[in-house]
């Protein structure tokens, strides 16, 4: 029996995943989801999601993931379980290699995702998403009066720090240099904000807290004091990388691994696209991850009209 050619495989069960696989299901296209853990990809652990359309009072990261899951579930979207090798190209099609077997397609949609770099220290991963977060642009309203931290001194690290100021009382800039990496403009912004207290040659040792955070245990570069910071929030910008591995060999990626694409998320090879926070972009969001699957399977569909 002829292994099955499908129109379009989905690498990556995110909420931009799972939105290509509705748009896809709903096309009647032979379509099939691949994610290596659960679908909802970091969400999942998002402890509250505040900011997405149509939720007024908000809801937990694994409800909104779910309730995606069972939409694109309703329309007929298998899901498998499989971790994804590699790419290759026969012709016009594409062969997707996984630990668990091969899927042959007309269309990819790349919607692996990226994670934020952690310091890796005591306490962090316990209280992420209780104090602990990885993103001002999600959680900075929570924080509303209260004093908290960032880590980092490039310009994601200088440029969050400055957006908290509309909401925190009190914002610390912590670096492990003495000086910030971030661009000059930013630099100026944040060095000269009444609320912004830069906090230098410092590294942070743990996270304090026992439901939330409390404070952050910090040691001077050099070893010779540790103090602790009370704050009732860390953001944490030390860098991030994307799920893109897979691809070196298939696609082309810019120089920190994210995929270039188009207005219409196509990549420098015909047939495959990406969507999410995989692409090189500078907003990484649920909503923009969504946009950026809807979009991105119109141009697929598109595409296969036109083989």
């Amino acid at each position: 029996m002829e292994p099955t050619t499908y129109d379009v495989v989905i690498v990556g069960g995110g909420p931009a995943g799972l939105t290509a696989g509705i748009y896809a299901r709903r096309s009647k296209l032979e379509t099939v989801l691949i994610e290596k853990l659960a679908p909802g990809g970091q969400v999942l652990s998002t402890h509250w999601v505040d900011n997405y359309p149509g939720f007024p009072e908000g809801l937990a990261g694994y409800d909104l993931c779910d309730r995606m899951r069972q939409q694109a579930e309703r329309f007929g979207l298998p899901i498998v379980s499989d971790e994804i090798d590699d790419l290759t190209l026969e012709g016009s099609e594409k062969i997707i290699r996984g630990a668990a077997g091969s899927y042959r397609s007309r269309t990819v949609l790349v919607a692996t995702g990226a994670i934020w770099k952690k310091l890796g220290v005591p306490g962090e991963e316990r209280l992420a998403g209780r104090g602990v977060s990885y993103c001002a642009t999600c959680d900075g309203p929570f924080y509303q009066d209260l004093e908290v931290a960032v880590v980092g001194g490039g310009d994601s690290a200088v440029q969050e720090a400055v957006y908290l100021t509309r909401f925190a009382k009190k914002v610390y800039l912590i670096h492990r240099r003495d000086q910030l990496r971030a661009c000059r403009s930013l630099q100026e912004k944040a060095l000269t904000h009444p609320k912004i207290e830069p906090v230098w040659k410092r590294l942070v040792e743990s996270v304090e807290g026992t439901d939330q955070v409390e404070a952050l245990k910090i040691r001077a570069s050099d070893g010779t004091a540790v103090e602790t910071l009370p704050v009732q929030g860390a953001f944490i910008y030390v860098g991030i990388q994307p799920n893109t591995g897979w691809l070196r060999n298939a696609v082309h990626l810019d120089d920190q691994g994210f995929i270039p694409t188009n207005d219409r998320m196509a990549t420098n090879v015909p047939g495959i696209f990406a969507a999410g926070d995989v692409r090189k972009k500078t907003v990484r969001q649920i909503s923009t991850a969504v946009g950026d699957a809807a979009t991105a399977l119109l141009a697929a569909e598109h595409y296969l009209e036109n083989l």
